[in-house]
């Protein structure tokens, strides 16, 4: 009997979501996985592609639900001990799922688990991150996390952590994790307000809250396109949407006054960094355009309550 049900969910990705289902076949051959696609009414034939070449998966078709949404599709249909949410453009390297589960099972208050994730060229994917909180927040715009290795190691700060140490972290990016049924079930599983981006975040919020670890696994390896769907959708506008979506998420998690004080402070502290950046070199130059931007996109926790919660 198959162990995992992977719910691999595809929007217009045909090419990537062959690869992804070649990569998971000899799961399902050896009777590890049973592998699920939720095709959220693509336009470029990825159902039948499915359909023809990959006959031994389930196909789940229908109006885009979202990420979390068809996740949940495959998990009301199955009963395996593990969950696997999957993004169509990953790719699992030999031995990945069996490394991850063999991780579950000796770190038993694993709710959920996540492999490292490696992009196109090689790099290891910033794929874990801390919570967003008030400390969080502060540390990074003073500087600390940066200037205290330890520090930038322990918050898994994007080029201040360490990718090759297995260790408990706050969550992980879903474009593929592994759940424990038992905590799945606990938490309800995704939340399907939360339509698209920080879903993945809002699941470890709610495991982290009832007592499950997220654990890192660097010994399992998923290859990730990134971006693949969102990129078709949004293009250069859906770092701004990530932005919307956290701002809603710390709303509905953690109240009015917590959004407020933590934009004001990401303002202050890019708007200082950008000061601090006025040489007039073209690397600076670059740096300080890009602190100004980011300046900009954390006034989203400054709008409106309503408007906010409109990217629920």
């Amino acid at each position: 009997m198959a162990q995992v049900a992977i719910a691999v969910v595809s929007w217009n990705t045909r090419d990537l979501l062959d690869a992804c289902l070649r990569s998971l076949e000899r799961d399902v051959e050896q009777d590890r996985a049973e592998v699920w696609v939720v095709d959220n009414g693509s336009a470029d034939g990825s159902a039948a592609m499915v359909r023809e070449r990959h006959p031994w998966a389930h196909l789940l078709e229908g109006a885009n639900v979202g990420f979390g949404a068809a996740v949940n599709r495959v998990a009301a249909r199955t009963a395996t001990p593990w969950i696997a949410a999957a993004n169509a453009d990953v790719e699992l390297s030999g031995g990945a799922l069996e490394a991850l589960l063999r991780a579950g099972a000796v770190h038993r208050d694993a709710g959920l688990l996540a492999p490292q994730l490696v992009l196109g060229d090689g790099q290891v994917q910033h794929s874990v991150h801390p919570f967003p909180t008030l400390t969080l927040t502060l540390s990074f715009n003073l500087g600390l996390a940066q200037a205290i290795p330890a520090l930038g190691d322990r918050l898994t700060i994007e080029g201040r952590w360490d990718p090759t140490r297995a260790r408990n972290v706050d969550w992980a990016l879903g474009a593929f994790v592994l759940v424990r049924r038992e905590a799945w079930d606990a938490v309800g599983g995704f939340d399907e307000r939360q339509w698209m981006y920080a879903e993945d975040l809002d699941l470890g919020w709610r495991l982290r809250q009832l007592g499950w670890r997220t654990w890192f696994e660097p010994t399992a390896v998923v290859r990730h396109a990134g971006a693949a769907s969102t990129s078709q959708a949004w293009g250069a506008e859906r770092t701004e949407l990530w932005i919307w979506s956290t701002y809603a998420w710390m709303l509905r998690r953690r109240g009015l006054a917590f959004v407020r004080v933590s934009a004001i402070v990401n303002i202050l502290g890019a708007a200082a960094r950008a000061a601090l950046l006025s040489a007039p070199t073209r690397r600076d130059r670059g740096a300080r355009a890009e602190m100004l931007e980011w300046a900009r996109l954390h006034r989203v926790g400054l709008s409106r309550r309503a408007r906010l919660e409109q990217h629920r």
